[in-house]
């Protein structure tokens, strides 16, 4: 089997032994080295963590397969703290529908299953040197790639069908960037220092979206606490921030954004 067709749930299979041979074999096929393994406890069942280290930078190892991406609408109910922050936000001009749950309609990626393959992912994001346009060849230079957008939402959630990656619930009392214990601040199930902080804005291959943060937007904007920690849903595409990005407003801001670049096995 190729290490590019291990599934999530073949990994969790692994004994320790087997999850570090097959870390090994990745590091080996990337001229890496394997700087950290170890088991974590997520959605219920003991996860391996994996990071290798290439060129001065670290990738988790984030196992693939059919996944399922997307936030499902119907089987989720705000609470009634979440719905009567959203509403006080609806009375001040902000948001995109006239509840909390046609807002997120409009925001959050559709549920889906996807096939995916195993690849390395960097653990840290990193700045944007070029324009949008020309990172692909900038990072191709250094053997690296864009992450698809249904490979950051999946190296995002882990797996976890919640709101967020570490659940449902979010701080109602302050915003993100004032939060510093708060769950965001975990690394994600893969390892991942990913959709913690809202002034960050994420690129894909995919120009119709913006993952893990909006420039800060809903912090500066005042828009609530509901919609400021939104920014952070796992399969929150900030569709219309990627249309400023991306659109003439965003040409010259090439070094306000970020990817984290994919190494493929």
């Amino acid at each position: 089997m190729s290490l590019a067709d291990l599934g999530l749930d073949q990994w969790r299979s692994f004994e320790l032994p087997t999850a570090r041979r097959v870390a090994q074999e990745a590091a080996h096929q990337v001229d890496g080295q394997v700087t950290a393994m170890e088991a974590v406890e997520h959605l219920g069942a003991p996860l391996h963590r994996v990071r290798i280290e290439r060129g001065g930078q670290e990738f988790a190892l984030i196992p693939g397969g059919e996944v399922t991406l997307g936030f499902d609408l119907d089987a989720w109910q705000p609470t009634p703290e979440q719905a009567a922050d959203y509403a006080e936000s609806l009375d001040q001009g902000f948001g995109y529908g006239p509840d909390l749950r046609a807002h997120l309609a409009q925001v959050l990626s559709p549920r889906r299953s996807v096939t995916l393959a195993t690849v390395l992912m960097a653990v840290e994001d990193e700045p944007l040197t070029e324009p949008p346009a020309d990172m692909p060849a900038v990072l191709a230079a250094r053997g690296l790639r864009m992450p698809s957008s249904d490979e950051w939402e999946h190296a995002c959630g882990a797996g976890a069908d919640t709101l967020f990656r570490w659940g449902n619930d979010c701080p109602l009392d302050d915003i993100p960037y004032e939060n510093r214990t708060g769950p965001h601040q975990q690394r994600s199930g893969f390892g991942l220092r990913i959709a913690h902080d809202t002034y960050r804005m994420e690129l894909t291959s995919d120009i119709t979206s913006v993952r893990g943060g909006d420039g800060g937007e809903s912090a500066c904007g005042g828009y609530g606490f509901m919609l400021a920690w939104l920014p952070l849903a796992t399969a929150n595409r900030n569709p219309f921030t990627a249309e400023f990005v991306y659109g003439p407003g965003g040409e010259d801001l090439c070094e306000d954004f970020t990817t984290r670049p994919v190494l493929t096995l």
